[in-house]
C-alpha cells in the first residue's frame, strides 16, 4: 500500500513539474493566419508548447479583466493592453507594439465590383450585405466605421452591415458567400484561402486611425519566463519578416 502511494505520490510530482508548461496566448482574430506558423516555429526550436486562442480584442480584454487564465496577449489595439498595464493587470515593462494592422476592401472572385475603385462600390444595388467586425469589441470594426464615416458613406451602407464576433468571422462571411464584400484584415486577405478566392485593394491609411497592435505578458501568467521567451520571439528578423508576408509591418518607431 505505501509504495502504491508513493508512486502514485512521484507520477503526480511529475505531472504538475515535469512536463513540458504549456503558453495560453489570447491573440487578435486577424492573426489567425499567421499564429499558427509562428507557433509552430517557436515550438519547434524551443519544445515548448504554445496554445493560440483566436477572437476579439476587446472580448479577450472583459475576460482577462475578469481572471481569464492567459499567460500573453495580442492585442489589434495598443490601447486594451495599456489599459491592463494601467490597473496593474500586466508584467511591469513587457508592453510591446509588434505591428501596424491595415483594412482591405474584400470582394470574391465572382464579384462585378473592382475593389479598386475603393469603398463608393459598395453604394452599388449589387452589394446587398457587406461583411464588418462587430464595432463594439473589435477594433478592426471600429476602423471600418471610422474608414465609410470618413467617406462620407456610413448612413447610406449602415442597413447592409452583417457583423462578424471578430475580423476572421467578418472574412468566413464574405468567403462563404453570406456577405457580398467585406471591410477585413489585410493579413487574411493575404491568407491563401482568401488570396485565391477573391480580390481586394486596401482602403487608404488616411480613412482610419492606424491599428496599433501590442502585446503584453500578464502578471497572473503561470509561466513568465516562457512568456517572455516567445514575446522575444516575436522580434526576431525572421519571425518580423514572416508577419511582413501576411501585411503587418512594425510601428515606425520600432524599425531597425
Amino acid at each position: 500500500m505505501m509504495k502504491r502511494f508513493l508512486l502514485t505520490f512521484i507520477f503526480c510530482l511529475c505531472s504538475a513539474f515535469c512536463m513540458p508548461q504549456e503558453i495560453a496566448v489570447a491573440a487578435a482574430a486577424d492573426l489567425a493566419s499567421v499564429f499558427p506558423e509562428v507557433a509552430a516555429r517557436f515550438e519547434k526550436e524551443t519544445g515548448k508548447q504554445v496554445k493560440v486562442n483566436f477572437g476579439s480584442s476587446g472580448q479577450f480584454l472583459l475576460q482577462i479583466e475578469n481572471g481569464a487564465p492567459f499567460d500573453l496577449f495580442f492585442s489589434a489595439d495598443l490601447q486594451y493592453p495599456r489599459r491592463l498595464e494601467s490597473e496593474g493587470l500586466t508584467q511591469p515593462g513587457s508592453l510591446y507594439k509588434y505591428a501596424v494592422g491595415k483594412l482591405v476592401l474584400y470582394v470574391p472572385n465572382q464579384s462585378t465590383i473592382d475593389p479598386a475603385q475603393g469603398l463608393k462600390t459598395l453604394l452599388s444595388p449589387q452589394v446587398r450585405k457587406i461583411a464588418i467586425a462587430n464595432p463594439q469589441h473589435a477594433p478592426y470594426g471600429r476602423a471600418a466605421v471610422e474608414a465609410l464615416k470618413h467617406e462620407g458613406l456610413y448612413d447610406a451602407l449602415q442597413a447592409k452591415f452583417v457583423l462578424g464576433e471578430n475580423i476572421s468571422q467578418a472574412a468566413q462571411f464574405v468567403q462563404s458567400g453570406n456577405a457580398d464584400a467585406g471591410i477585413v484584415a489585410l493579413s487574411l486577405a493575404l491568407s491563401p484561402a482568401m488570396k485565391s478566392a477573391g480580390r481586394f485593394a486596401n482602403v487608404p491609411a488616411s480613412d482610419y486611425t492606424p491599428l496599433e497592435q501590442a502585446a503584453v505578458i500578464l502578471k497572473s501568467s503561470r509561466d513568465k519566463a516562457a512568456a517572455a521567451l516567445f514575446l522575444d520571439y516575436l522580434r526576431r528578423p525572421e519571425i518580423v519578416a514572416l508577419l511582413a508576408q501576411y501585411g503587418f509591418v512594425l510601428p515606425a518607431a520600432d524599425r531597425k
